[in-house]
């Protein structure tokens, strides 16, 4: 697979199949994180890996799957079997001036996890004090992101938006469809 075949085919993926990932496709995953470009090669972020049931039970409850499904979230048997914890190092660089560097490192990993046959969801809507709270998080980290990573148990495509709808939804059969807007519509012209 290249590069722009798994950014094409690279969609979040909302429910799971509990199969366990092996930690040698997780270690990979992290250093596509670790090999991502950072402002200034500052290299902020750390990264905590959340496989165990109960752990990953403590943290069901803070967490929101799908901005425009207000009313869903996946039962516990469909969440991700695993989490890539996405930490900022305070003592490194403030947390505020770490986006750009979460955005380059958790969008890497998406990409190797696809490649590696993994689906995978970037997780924002969550509640960060009580996640540092519940896993005993280091107070000099603040945590930025989750990633969910397994295998998909549903399909996900990408459409050329054709009303101006934005607005991702699941069909009959539980998959997700990504409305997109076109490339005609996103070309600044000069």
């Amino acid at each position: 697979m290249n590069v722009y075949d798994a950014a094409k085919t690279r969609r979040t993926i909302r429910k799971f199949r509990q199969t366990p990932v092996n930690n040698e496709d997780i270690m990979k995953i992290i250093d596509c994180a670790r090999l991502a470009p950072y402002g200034a090669n500052m290299q902020p972020l750390k990264f905590a890996v959340v496989s165990d049931e109960q752990k990953r039970r403590e943290l069901y409850p803070l967490i929101k799957y799908a901005g425009y499904l207000s009313d869903w979230n996946p039962v516990f048997e469909e969440c991700p079997p695993v989490f890539i914890v996405v930490l900022s190092d305070t003592s490194i660089k403030p947390s505020a001036n770490t986006e750009c560097d979460c955005g380059a490192a958790v969008m890497s990993m998406c990409l190797e996890a696809e490649e590696l046959g993994l689906g995978s969801c970037w997780l924002g809507a969550i509640d960060r004090p009580k996640i540092k709270e519940k896993l005993g998080i280091d107070e000099k980290y603040d945590v930025k992101y989750l990633l969910g990573l397994g295998i998909p148990a549903q399909t996900s495509d990408a459409f050329d938006i054709e009303d101006d709808n934005i607005k991702y939804y699941f069909d009959e059969d539980g998959n997700v469809h990504v409305p997109k807007r076109t490339m005609d519509e996103i070309i600044v012209k000069l």
